[in-house]
């Protein structure tokens, strides 16, 4: 018997066009594919921070609750120290994780890039406070190198 299968046995008409799904108004993402584990890129083509985790909430007007299907708005990417959570198990606490929020995001594409200077973020308060109280205080730490 050949493995093909028969035109009388179809469920429907190959003819038939199939319907089309109404795709929601803005641009789709998948998360996991085009945001999660991206490097976020300033103004001026410097890296920010890795987007860690997304906060999202229902369309505006929406009422009802989530569900795996119904679409969502991103409302912040989330970046922080996760890094022993994922090897460890676990979630950090919201607190220690920062926001970028999502009116500040120019394009995605390979890295996320923002339409605003990393400097002016909470993103960055560990490495400027790094850099001013310990690399400042090494000898020769605070210019550039010759």
């Amino acid at each position: 018997m050949s493995p093909r299968v028969r035109r009388s046995a179809l469920p429907h008409d190959p003819s038939e066009t199939l319907p089309v799904e109404p795709r929601p108004a803005g641009r789709v993402l998948d998360a996991r594919l085009h945001l999660l584990d991206r490097q976020t890129l300033d103004v001026d083509d410097l890296q920010v921070a890795t987007v860690d985790d997304l906060e999202l909430a229902p369309p505006p007007g929406t009422s009802e609750p989530l569900t795996g299907d119904a679409p969502v708005h991103v409302v912040a990417l989330l970046s922080g120290p996760v890094l022993a959570t994922r090897v460890f198990g676990g979630r950090p606490p919201a607190s220690r994780l920062h926001r970028i929020l999502w009116r500040h995001v120019a394009d995605v594409g390979t890295t996320v890039r923002l339409g605003v200077r990393g400097d002016d973020l909470d993103v960055l308060w560990v490495e400027r406070w790094v850099r001013d109280h310990v690399i400042g205080r090494i000898p020769g730490g605070r210019h550039a190198p010759e």
